[in-house]
Parts: C-alpha cells; sequence; structure tokens
C-alpha cells in the first residue's frame, strides 16, 4: 500500500472527509473526528497514523517500524515509519478498525444522522 491507496482506502468509508492540517498532514475524518492521518512530508519520519483498542495499541508498537504516534499515543493512535511495516491486508484493517472506533464514540445524535443520511441515500427516490 502507499499513500494514494492509503487515501482511496480512507475516502471509501461512509462519510469519510480529508483535510490538510498543520502544514502537511492528511487527515482523515468523520463528523470531524480524526481516525487516521498521513504525512505528506517526506522528511517525516512516520507516514501514517491511526487510532486502535488498547491491546492492538500494545502489540503493534512491539513491531520493527511501528512505535506509538507523538502525541496521541495516550488515545492509543501508533505510526508507521513505511506503509510495508504490515501487510496491506492487515494495514486495510486496522484503518477500517480504526474508523469503527471513532464512529462509535461519536454523540448518539451524530451518528443516527449519519446513519439517516446513509439510509436516506440508498431509499430510491419516486419517478413522477
Amino acid at each position: 500500500m502507499d499513500i494514494e491507496q492509503a487515501r482511496a482506502y480512507c475516502l471509501s468509508f461512509p462519510h469519510a472527509t480529508e483535510n490538510v492540517q498543520w502544514g502537511n498532514d492528511l487527515v482523515f475524518k468523520i463528523a470531524g473526528k480524526m481516525f487516521a492521518v498521513t504525512v505528506l512530508e517526506s522528511a517525516s519520519k512516520y507516514c501514517l497514523s491511526f487510532k486502535c483498542t488498547e491491546e492492538k495499541f500494545a502489540e503493534l508498537i512491539e513491531q520493527e517500524g511501528i512505535d506509538p504516534a507523538p502525541y496521541s499515543a495516550r488515545y492509543h493512535w501508533v505510526a508507521l515509519e513505511s506503509f510495508g511495516a504490515l501487510s496491506e491486508k492487515e494495514l486495510k484493517a486496522l484503518l477500517r478498525n480504526s474508523y469503527d472506533l471513532v464512529f462509535a464514540k461519536l454523540p448518539k445524535k451524530a451518528r443516527v444522522d449519519l446513519e439517516d443520511k446513509k439510509t436516506a441515500r440508498k431509499t430510491p427516490r419516486k419517478r413522477r
């Protein structure tokens, strides 16, 4: 996986958005809450950060090329030194899990609003 594939995958999640923050970080969000960050600057030590469960955090930071994410490790975010630190399949599963963790922590009203928008799109429009 590379940055473009990670971007496309993150944006494939329902209601996911992206914006550039903090200079050169491409941030992926759901309802204004971050679930992944890619670094656009090649001089950075890390290429991708994302949220995970406490158990997965402890497991991942034991692997070569994966560190606690600067400034957000206390919230169980990890940072990858390269996209090759994990297989594409595992990275996709972890990015989806990050999205799901953040979605689950959204206020109930925000979750309901997003679900309503999702359902409204699937309902076919009546022809006149």
